[in-house]
């Protein structure tokens, strides 16, 4: 159904705290702060789409000194 397909391209608050082993309260807060993953408001819910918080993931990708050395 097209619902499923919403499901899957979308994470709820708790959805998305359980995947970054976080509190949903955290997550509260970097809304607040301006931080984390871009999130869309519907209809007085928050959602993420999941194309914007795996981006936002592989931003959080930092590389290591060494792994740096060794490509240099």
């Amino acid at each position: 159904s097209i619902m499923s397909i919403v499901d899957l391209r979308h994470l709820n608050q708790v959805q998305l705290a359980r995947r970054l082993t976080l509190s949903p309260r955290t997550l509260e807060r970097w809304r607040w702060q301006k931080q984390g993953p871009e999130y869309l408001k519907v209809g007085g819910r928050v959602v993420y789409r999941l194309q914007d918080v795996e981006a936002w993931e592989a931003k959080q990708l930092h590389r290591s000194a060494i792994q740096l050395k060794d490509r240099a």
